[in-house]
């Protein structure tokens, strides 16, 4: 079977939709479009995808996205992540999240949280029972442990790629790689090989905020978010139960931090880690298949941030890590940087310069836990 990542000299050039980017938010759209019986080509410009969707933790985040429309987009994520995830042969490595709430203010978050339609599936778990649950847990301190059964997590370095080929060859997709897209005028599509046409376009262009309508995206106030992330080799035989969270996520993650009870809790957090919080750094671990641990991580904004990763960031990641795992050791074999567009006053940007096309942007570092659900909503209205 022709290979996807290279474009055969005899593929089509009118489509029912082009979309333009392959990380998840573009895929999304083509998975969607694609379901309904269209003929779908995605232009990337590079030979593969190796922005932000790769960079991720592949954690499809339910539990803490912001109350009502994020948190709805995230539940109908998960759902087309369960349908899909099997039949482009992704694994899921694994399901639910513990948060640990350290401070007495932070239980106070997670009881209120509990008292949320948000909460409903979830338990408030105690400091002995957690341990029963998740003995790797360093529960010294805890006061309780958030536990949610609504969150997964997939593999994003092969995930993405997987999703891609499964839609070229079950969906008909058709993929062009290594090839940018110099101008939108739909039907019209001109890209740096050639000339394409389609009823409808979706640009899905992640963190390029100055190429395809950026005046556009100029009136928006969007800035780009920088990230540090880790790889952690644990000892051998360290199996975390599910995905793990720490207090600084919820002053962080909008489903917590927007509830009142938040407030005092960072109060406290600017007193106690006021460097962490300088840094936007909260604490996320999950695992992967080989048994390593992808640990994160920090925020930093600006209009081009700097391609360098800080050690003491790092650092204080780390410190993060061990004072919530009960870990032997904690050997980093990996270090990178992960960059999104974002917005201080929304999780998603959606805009029609005209009847036939529109442009997606996840504002919010979301995209892995909301992309089916925005693409839907997109095609529902369109």
């Amino acid at each position: 079977m022709t290979d996807i990542l290279h474009t055969p000299t005899t593929a089509p050039s009118h489509f029912d939709l082009i979309v333009v980017g392959a990380g998840i938010v573009g895929l999304a759209h083509a998975y969607t479009a694609a379901s309904r019986g269209l003929k779908v080509c995605v232009v990337e410009r590079d030979a593969a995808c190796i922005g932000a969707s790769i960079r991720n933790f592949g954690f499809v985040t339910v539990t803490g996205q912001g109350a009502g429309s994020t948190w709805r987009r995230a539940r109908r994520s998960r759902e087309v992540w369960d349908t899909v995830a099997p039949q482009a042969g992704i694994d899921v490595l694994h399901r639910g999240l513990y948060l640990c709430a350290r401070r007495p203010l932070a239980r106070a978050v997670v009881e209120a949280f509990m008292r949320t339609e948000m909460g409903e599936g979830c338990e408030l778990l105690t400091p002995a029972e957690a341990e029963r649950r998740a003995p790797v847990l360093r529960l010294d301190e805890a006061q309780a442990v958030l536990y949610s059964p609504h969150d997964m997590r997939v593999e994003s370095r092969t995930a993405i790629g997987l999703l891609a080929r499964w839609l070229a060859e079950r969906h008909g997709v058709v993929f062009r790689f290594g090839e940018a897209v110099l101008e939108v005028a739909t039907p019209r599509v001109r890209t740096s090989r050639a000339v394409l046409h389609a009823d409808r376009v979706a640009v899905c262009t992640n963190a390029e905020l100055h190429g395809l309508f950026s005046e556009r995206l100029a009136a928006q106030d969007l800035r780009l978010c920088q990230l540090q992330m880790l790889r952690v080799t644990p000892e051998a035989g360290f199996r975390l139960p599910g995905s793990v969270m720490g207090d600084l996520s919820l002053v962080r993650y909008h489903g917590y931090s927007q509830l009142p009870e938040a407030a005092p809790l960072l109060a406290q957090l600017r007193h106690e880690e006021s460097e962490s919080l300088a840094h936007g750094i909260h604490l996320i671990v999950v695992q992967s298949a080989d048994g390593s641990l992808v640990v994160g991580d920090s925020h930093h904004y600006g209009a081009a941030p700097e391609p360098f990763a800080q050690e003491h960031v790092d650092a204080l990641i780390l410190r993060h890590l061990r004072e919530t795992l009960q870990l032997q050791q904690a050997t980093v074999s990996a270090r990178w940087v992960g960059t999104y567009p974002s917005s201080a006053t929304r999780d998603c940007f959606i805009d029609a310069p005209d009847d036939a096309t529109r442009l997606v942007l996840v504002t919010s570092g979301t995209g892995a836990s909301t992309a089916f659900g925005i693409a839907e909503e997109v095609f529902a209205a369109w």
